[in-house]
């Protein structure tokens, strides 16, 4: 939305919002100004008399500020006398048919209102779904290339310093230091400590800030795919528009070869969205193979899809591999089209410059488990960070920094009361470093994974800064007794602690991790020791977790 010039919004007669929510119900980074300007409190409040307007939130409802961004910006455009043209759309990525649950009943609705009130013109009609769209770019294949495959690789990778501030189209190319396994060996999860080196790379970060990583496909995966296709990967290809509003892909040099772009572009572990058969279905010439893909396209075979993608977790390149006759047909300058780009992956800096300047660290839940395919699925990013092996050479990966959704208190008087299970603690290890270092305690932090003796992570740096009295540590060990003891317990029983710290001491109190039920839980547990504390009524504490949550006393960063 920032791209656009908030300016024109007055003159526009309608217009179609479509936003996602991130961290403690913020709105996305290419939102900002927008927001921001829209917020104005000089904003007449008849600016947008004349604008219709409908809004589409894309959310989860595993967080607690479920679509918040979306409802915020529908109700500012009502205040702003903004005609809504229907209620706003909620959809959701928890549903089991995905966000298209909504967004296919709401956009149906919408269009038929759109087409109420601007009727087409006399001999216009609708596209029929039945034609097939023009590919987004032109393909010109080249050739092969003089070098190997790998050379379009060689060429990116060799940009690690040239830039001024990385980011997401010039990422900085750290060398790994280290990648260790911080969990036993015999214990099921696979948890990685892995630490950058970024001298040089102008990059500053404050504890609660994310690292971003750009991961590459699988090796193997990037075979099996040029082999369904019987693509050559030397050859070279140059992309051009063929619509003037759709800009190239920046992430693809030109011209490029076949290998990088499925190595380094091409989203094939990724999970097809219901768009992906909708096109695929219209080059199929096998009747069977196209009855199939229609029916995962359409709105009555969206749980036949669900049970066919979503709940198995079947990747692109699975599905093509199931599909061989359509994908012999495919034209090649529709694969862009088809699958989308591989997307960055989001870490919390588990490290402090303070602590260690020039490096970066991050914890790592390495992401395997198996559905009812016979191979397991593994997470792209997380799988190939744990291959890394520096110490058998010069190993870089493609990282920049961005601000995170949490923010520290910056009087190191503030006492903090973190609760971080699992890799949830990686934010509270950058926050503790920073204090830390500086030999500031005031800082409570609970602990919870299944064992001590497997899964204890940075369990020696804790127990150290313990010895020093710098951290006061509650820790979980669920499976470490007969009942399961979470974090939540330990709240409980240390709630007349964490009430005198909230209300006398006014600390600041911290949810990191997965958003299951684990947030919620210790929500509560939070509520109930301020509800005790002060004997309020179950509305005072509500109110006073609002007053909490406005003055950015109790934040939460969880992920699903």
């Amino acid at each position: 939305m920032d791209d656009y010039p908030i300016g024109n919004l007055i003159q526009e007669t309608m217009v179609i919002f479509v936003c996602a929510t991130t961290g403690q119900g913020d709105e996305p980074d290419n939102m900002k100004k927008f927001w921001r300007f829209l917020l104005r409190k000089n904003l007449p409040r008849n600016s947008l008399s004349g604008t219709k307007y409908a809004v589409l939130g894309l959310g989860d409802s595993s967080y607690q500020k479920f679509n918040f961004v979306a409802k915020r910006l529908h109700k500012r455009l009502q205040q702003l006398s903004g005609t809504a043209l229907q209620s706003v759309g909620l959809a959701d990525d928890q549903h089991d048919l995905g966000p298209d649950a909504v967004v296919d009943p709401w956009l149906k609705a919408l269009w038929e209102k759109v087409l109420t009130l601007y009727p087409l013109p006399v001999g216009k009609e609708i596209i029929s779904a039945d034609i097939c769209p023009p590919s987004k770019y032109k393909v010109e294949l080249l050739g092969l290339s003089n070098g190997d495959a790998a050379m379009n690789d060689s060429i990116t990778s060799s940009d690690t310093t040239e830039s001024i501030s990385p980011c997401q189209q010039h990422p900085f190319y750290a060398r790994v230091i280290s990648n260790s396994r911080v969990t036993a060996e015999d214990h099921w999860q696979d948890v990685r400590l892995v630490k950058l080196d970024i001298t040089g790379s102008n990059m500053r970060y404050s504890p609660g800030d994310v690292v971003m990583v750009q991961p590459p496909n699988f090796p193997d995966t990037v075979e099996e795919f040029i082999q369904h296709f019987n693509l050559d990967p030397q050859t070279q290809f140059i992309l051009k528009q063929n619509d003037e509003d759709i800009p190239l892909p920046w992430q693809l040099p030109q011209p490029c070869t076949i290998h990088h772009l499925v190595s380094h572009y091409l989203d094939i572990n990724g999970i097809p969205r219901r768009s992906f058969f909708e096109l695929l279905a219209y080059f199929a010439d096998d009747e069977l193979e196209k009855e199939k893909l229609q029916e995962f396209a359409s709105a009555e075979g969206q749980q036949e899809l669900f049970s066919y993608c979503n709940r198995p977790r079947r990747t692109t390149l699975e599905v093509l591999q199931d599909f061989p006759h359509v994908s012999s047909t495919l034209p090649f300058e529709y694969l862009i089209d088809l699958i989308p780009a591989i997307q960055p992956r989001a870490f919390s800096i588990a490290s402090s410059l303070q602590a260690h300047p020039n490096e970066l660290h991050i914890l790592v839940a390495v992401v395997k488990y198996k559905t009812n395919l016979v191979k397991a699925r593994q997470g792209l990013c997380s799988t190939w960070l744990s291959t890394l092996k520096p110490h058998e050479g010069d190993v870089r990966i493609p990282i920049w920094v961005k601000k995170g959704t949490i923010t520290f208190p910056a009087d190191p008087a503030t006492p903090v009361i973190m609760v971080g299970p699992g890799t949830g603690c990686a934010p509270f290890r950058s926050f503790i470093q920073e204090r830390t270092s500086n030999h500031i305690g005031g800082n409570t932090l609970f602990f919870g994974c299944r064992n001590k003796d497997k899964d204890f992570l940075c369990g020696s740096e804790w127990m150290s800064l313990v010895n020093e009295n710098l951290l006061q540590l509650f820790t979980a060990f669920s499976r470490d007794q007969e009942d399961k003891i979470y974090v939540q317990h330990r709240i409980e029983e240390q709630k007349d602690l964490v009430w005198q710290l909230i209300d006398k001491h006014k600390a600041y109190f911290y949810i990191a991790g997965n958003s299951k039920q684990m947030p919620t839980a210790v929500t509560d547990a939070l509520k109930a020791a301020i509800k005790e504390g002060n004997n309020l009524t179950d509305q005072q504490v509500e109110e006073y977790m609002k007053e909490l949550e406005k003055s950015r006393r109790y934040q939460s960063e969880t992920w699903s």
